[in-house]
C-alpha cells in the first residue's frame, strides 16, 4: 500500500479559504507548467474575490471551477475536454452546499459551455441532484447559461492525445473546496472523464458522495480513476469519518489508501469546519492551489 504525498494549509485560521486542484496524474509531456500555474492563480483570484466580497462558499467554488473551465487545452473540464473513443466530447459537473447539503449535478453533456454552471441550475431550478444528457442542457438552457456547438469542445490538442497509444487516464478534472466567513461549506468539480472512454460512462466527479461532497464537515472533490472512487464512495466515507472525529486529513489519507487498495489512484482536496485543508494524491502530479483571507496564494504545479 502506497503513501499517499501530500499539501497541507498553513495553519488553520477560522476564516474564508478556497483550495482548488487540476487532476492527478501524469503532467503532459512538453508542458512546462507555467501556463497552468497561471490559470491556477487565476482561479484562485477569482474564487478570493467571491469571498472577499462576502460570497459564499458555493458562489466561490463554482467562481473557481468555471474559471478552469474557460482555459481552452489547459485543464480536462470545458472546451478541450478529454475525448470519448467515438471522438465526441462528454462533460460532467457537481457542485454541493454544506449547509442544507443541497446538490446539483450533470453528466454526459456536450453542448454547455461551463458544466459547473449547468450543476448549480439543476441544483438552483430543478427538484432534482443528477440529470444527464440532453434533459441536463435543456434545464441550463432555462436557466441562461451559454450554449455552443459539440464542434466547439473538440480541440486538435485532444484529437491527438486520442491516437495516442497507452492508458487511458486524463488528467486534468478540476475542482474547488471553500470555507466562507460564515463557517459555511461547499464543493464544486468539472470533468471531460476519460481519454477514449465508452460514450455514456459517467465517472465519480457528478455524483454525490464518490467525487463531491460537503456537509457541515467537510467539503470534498476528487480526481483520479473514477470506478474505484465509485466504489470506495470516497467523499462521504470522509465525511464519515471527520464526522465521528478523525481529523480531515487523516480520513483524506486512508480514503486514498481504500483506492489504493483496489488498485486505484488518484488525489483529492478537503476542507473542514474549522479551515483545515488537505491534498493528498497518489499520482506524480496534482496541480492544486490554496487561498486564505489575509494571505497570498500558493500553487504548487
Amino acid at each position: 500500500m502506497s503513501t499517499p504525498m501530500s499539501s497541507q494549509s498553513p495553519s488553520a485560521g477560522g476564516g474564508p479559504v478556497i483550495a482548488i486542484h487540476a487532476g492527478a496524474g501524469r503532467v503532459p509531456v512538453g508542458d512546462d507548467g507555467e501556463e497552468r500555474r497561471q490559470g491556477l492563480l487565476a482561479a484562485l483570484e477569482d474564487a478570493a474575490a467571491v469571498l472577499s466580497g462576502g460570497g459564499s462558499a458555493l458562489d466561490a467554488a463554482q467562481a473557481a471551477v468555471a474559471h478552469m473551465e474557460d482555459r481552452v487545452d489547459l485543464f480536462n473540464a470545458g472546451r478541450g475536454s478529454a475525448l470519448c473513443g467515438d471522438g465526441t466530447v462528454e462533460m460532467a459537473a457537481a457542485v454541493m452546499r454544506g449547509a442544507d447539503q443541497a446538490a446539483g449535478a450533470v453528466a454526459a453533456i456536450g453542448r454547455i459551455r461551463q458544466p459547473v454552471l449547468a450543476a448549480r441550475a439543476v441544483l438552483d431550478e430543478s427538484p432534482h441532484v443528477l440529470m444527464v444528457g440532453a434533459a441536463a442542457e435543456a434545464v441550463a438552457r432555462r436557466a441562461g447559461v451559454a450554449e455552443a456547438d459539440p464542434s466547439y469542445f473538440i480541440t486538435d490538442r485532444q484529437r491527438g492525445r486520442l491516437r495516442e497509444a497507452g492508458s487511458m487516464f486524463e488528467g486534468g478534472t478540476v475542482g474547488a473546496v471553500c470555507r466562507d466567513a460564515a463557517g459555511e461549506l461547499a464543493a464544486a468539480t468539472s470533468t471531460g472523464g476519460m481519454r477514449g472512454q465508452a460514450p455514456g460512462r459517467i465517472g465519480d466527479s457528478p455524483l454525490i458522495g464518490a467525487g463531491t461532497w460537503a456537509d457541515g464537515g467537510v467539503a470534498v472533490s476528487c480526481t483520479g480513476d473514477g470506478e474505484v472512487f465509485i466504489r470506495v464512495g470516497v467523499a462521504r466515507l470522509i465525511a464519515a469519518w471527520v464526522g465521528a472525529g478523525v481529523s480531515v486529513a487523516d480520513a483524506a489519507a486512508a480514503a486514498l489508501d481504500a483506492v489504493d487498495g483496489l488498485g486505484g489512484h488518484g488525489g483529492l482536496i478537503a476542507v473542514d469546519s474549522a479551515g483545515e485543508v488537505t491534498m493528498p494524491f497518489h499520482d506524480g502530479a496534482m496541480p492544486r492551489g490554496l487561498w486564505r483571507a489575509g494571505q497570498l496564494a500558493a500553487v504548487w504545479v
